[in-house]
């Protein structure tokens, strides 16, 4: 299965074997224009960006957060009207906390989801 792992110029990934890497411009949301213009159904996005979760999803790709989420249609739009209702709080000058720092069992779930995903997709083959 190809891997591709997009970030802006401001990220340096290094590449790995069997791993395509894309560096875009720095500018705000070129990372999420570049992903939403190319997936396609049954496609697999790891993000904790909700709009760009939302967007994939909409084009059939089976999407998970990097902490083992898995996001789905019918969760979605609540996660999007929280991330709107924090955004206002902190418009309003009001602070909000970000996402806690990542722990050994966020990295086994997503391992655990992301193997889920895989053996799914390896039984529809």
């Amino acid at each position: 299965m190809p891997v591709l792992m997009v970030a802006s110029y401001d990220h340096r990934l290094e590449p790995e074997a069997g791993v395509e890497v894309v560096q875009v411009d720095r500018s705000d949301q070129s990372v999420d224009l570049y992903i939403s213009n190319r997936v396609k159904r049954g496609d697999i996005v790891i993000t904790q960006d909700f709009g760009l979760a939302t967007i994939t999803l909409a084009k059939g790709a089976v999407v998970l957060s990097n902490r083992g989420q898995r996001y789905e249609d019918s969760t979605i739009d609540f996660l999007m009207e929280r991330r709107h209702e924090l955004a206002k709080q902190r418009r309003g000058g009001g602070r909000t906390k970000g996402p806690r720092a990542m722990t050994d069992e966020d990295r086994r779930r997503f391992q655990q989801k992301l193997t889920k995903v895989l053996q799914e997709f390896a039984g529809d083959r």
